[in-house]
């Protein structure tokens, strides 16, 4: 079904007023909707499934058929993930959209090669339009750049760090044996350059549990996609 992005204050009783040049411009060129026609539209918050009753030059109405709420997840899956080239992040907060992340937060490492200028009004928008792509309803959060030493390690219950000098323990028999109510997980991906020796200690200091993920060495933004997809599959 065709989607749309919406603000909560283009809602008028049962009438949706798609304002935003970019979003009109889309559904009348590239989809060519026509009165009557049936579409998804998204405030971040709520899904509403909407018949077309109007097509104008620089807006179009939608009335609302069904309200759909999406429910919270039990278990929040948050990816650290170490600040990457300009392609690779964009792939990385894509998939991480589709696959359910609820957060992400950029990390500098001491081998980051990257260097950032502002880059979020960029990522929120791969994120909105892969929402789109993927039939969500809640955005991925992005949060501000960190450093690693200032990530709260508290608020997290489980946190997993693949790490290609681990050669023992792997992420299945982690989470064959994970013994406690886990509400709130993080994992971390370094950047292109991998972890210093000193950030691994830092984050074993902090509880993580670090991992090999097979002998085969991913890059970091596939190791991003997989470590994600596979923790949430296994936690919800």
């Amino acid at each position: 079904m065709i989607s749309v992005i919406i603000s909560k204050e283009n809602i008028d009783n049962n009438l949706i007023k798609v304002l935003e040049k970019s979003e009109v411009n889309h559904l009348k060129n590239v989809f060519r909707i026509k009165k009557d026609d049936v579409v998804r539209a998204v405030d971040l918050e709520r899904e509403y499934i909407c018949k077309v009753v109007q097509v104008e030059k620089k807006e179009i109405v939608l009335q609302i058929e069904k309200i759909n709420e999406e429910k919270d997840n039990q278990i929040k899956i948050d990816a650290g993930i170490g600040i990457l080239k300009n392609d690779k992040m964009d792939l990385t907060i894509q998939k991480l959209t589709e696959i359910g992340i609820d957060r992400i937060i950029p990390i500098m490492t001491k081998r980051s090669v990257v260097k950032i200028n502002e880059k979020k009004d960029k990522w929120d928008l791969i994120v909105k339009e892969s929402l789109k792509q993927c039939q969500g309803i809640k955005p991925l959060e992005i949060g501000e750049i960190t450093k690693i030493q200032d990530i709260n390690f508290g608020e997290y219950d489980l946190i997993v760090v693949p790490y290609e000098c681990e050669e023992e323990k792997t992420l299945k028999n982690l989470l064959k044996n994970i013994d406690g109510n886990i509400k709130k997980i993080l994992y971390i991906i370094g950047s292109e350059g991998g972890f210093d020796k000193e950030e691994i200690e830092l984050l074993q200091k902090n509880n993580a549990k670090i991992v090999t993920l097979g002998k085969r060495i991913l890059r970091a933004e596939t190791a991003s996609i997989v470590v994600g997809g596979i923790l949430v599959n296994e936690f919800r």
